[in-house]
């Protein structure tokens, strides 16, 4: 497994100088005067590529933009698995799919698995949750329970509804996601009420719906979430230019899982190139009202002088295809399914850094331990954290003199 903390470490000792005569170390790993604010806020369904080039140049991020400029973000970052539980479950466990055992999205973690806000709450953080979770099991749906113990042919092989939009002609809707802005406003009001007046460091989690697609009810019994949805306002942030249209290959050569993937979807229908094109913006559209909420939070932690001592991470649980190898949603290993945003700022991280290291949703579990917890044995089956670090840590330093 290996360690967030350490990838930006190492980044930064390749990139530093040797040291200088005053025998200053540089490029080593920070040690905190204070233990610091951690805030992670996780979307769903983010294509980590649109937070570099040339993804980056379809759609405005502002505060995606804020956190590369301010800290350091992560070119590799990958789901375990591009499915909404599983991937959830490795990022509070710290474990691979396989050893959760976690498959779909009825089968997750135990309730009463210790998680690391578990154990940084244990070590003297305040700790607060708000928005989506899913990361144990039966937590998702009723229906996701039934179909994991039902799952034969004839079942599986119902289609979902075809991807469609849907558009808010208002340039002035900007609250588009209304259980997502609610719990924003949550988090916000927690940080002005409860963390800004408060000596324990904390923990806030954020989980967001966005920019996952919207229920679709109008395409029958069968329907899943294919609208994608949003307005003028979020719309106008989209270079619709820049946007590419995916090549597809034709039905009869297509792998007999891509095709069975493309008819469970409901993509094996013929589309128009506006269409895929409309598809492919409201998407980024729905990215760039995520990136609001985003905002939000960095915002109000600069009006209550939290920012300068809280680490702020972004990423999300998997990406969306959002038509490319002809399907939308996630479920494949594929590119856009399975690249997810990883940003790193805050005390000790470097600015303005791009690791190219790859990494994965696992990595989030050690790396918040980090922050103030090293030697805790987290779990037999990964082993304790503490020396792990020191293993890399020593490592980085007989290579660069640190």
């Amino acid at each position: 497994m290996l360690l967030l903390w350490v990838s930006v470490v190492a980044a930064s000792a390749l990139a530093a100088p040797d040291p200088g005569a005053g025998g200053q170390r540089k490029g080593a790993a920070r040690v905190w005067p204070v233990a610091p604010n951690v805030v992670l806020v996780v979307s769903d369904s983010f294509d980590g590529r649109l937070t570099f080039y040339p993804g980056s140049q379809v759609v405005k991020l502002p505060f995606i933009n804020f956190m590369k400029a301010r800290g350091t973000s992560f070119l590799n970052a990958y789901t375990n698995s591009p499915i909404c539980c599983p991937s959830r479950a490795a990022i509070w466990s710290g474990l691979f799919t396989h050893l959760t055992e976690s498959w779909n999205n009825f089968k997750g973690l135990d309730p009463n698995y210790t998680t690391w806000m578990d154990i940084m709450e244990k070590h003297g953080y305040r700790t607060q949750k708000f928005g989506k979770l899913d990361y144990t099991s039966g937590h998702h749906s009723i229906s996701n329970r039934v179909e994991a113990w039902t799952r034969d042919v004839a079942f599986l092989l119902r289609q979902e509804g075809r991807p469609m939009v849907n558009l808010i002609p208002k340039k002035t809707k900007v609250r588009v996601m209304e259980k997502d802005w609610k719990n924003t406003d949550k988090a916000v009001n927690w940080l002005r009420k409860e963390a800004s007046n408060n000596t324990q460091p904390f923990v806030l989690y954020l989980g967001l719906n966005l920019p996952h697609p919207y229920p679709s009810p109008s395409s029958g019994e069968n329907f899943g979430s294919s609208t994608f949805h949003t307005s003028l306002h979020w719309l106008n942030k989209v270079s619709y230019d820049a946007i590419k249209i995916p090549k597809w290959l034709p039905l009869s050569e297509m792998h007999p899982i891509d095709y069975y993937s493309s008819y469970t979807k409901n993509c094996t229908g013929k589309f128009t190139e506006k269409e895929i094109k409309n598809i492919r913006a409201f998407y980024y559209a729905m990215c760039a009202e995520t990136d609001a909420m985003l905002g939000e939070i960095i915002l109000a932690l600069r009006r209550l002088d939290l920012l300068e001592n809280t680490i702020v991470m972004f990423t999300s649980d998997h990406g969306e295809l959002a038509m490319e190898h002809r399907q939308f949603y996630k479920m494949s290993m594929y590119e856009a399914s399975a690249h997810v945003p990883l940003l790193m700022m805050g005390p000790g991280i470097k600015a303005n850094l791009q690791v190219p290291t790859v990494v994965s949703l696992v990595d989030i579990y050690p790396t918040m331990l980090e922050f103030k917890v090293t030697s805790v044995k987290i779990n037999s089956k990964i082993g304790p954290v503490g020396q792990y670090v020191l293993f890399h840590l020593c490592l980085i330093s007989k290579i660069h003199g640190l």
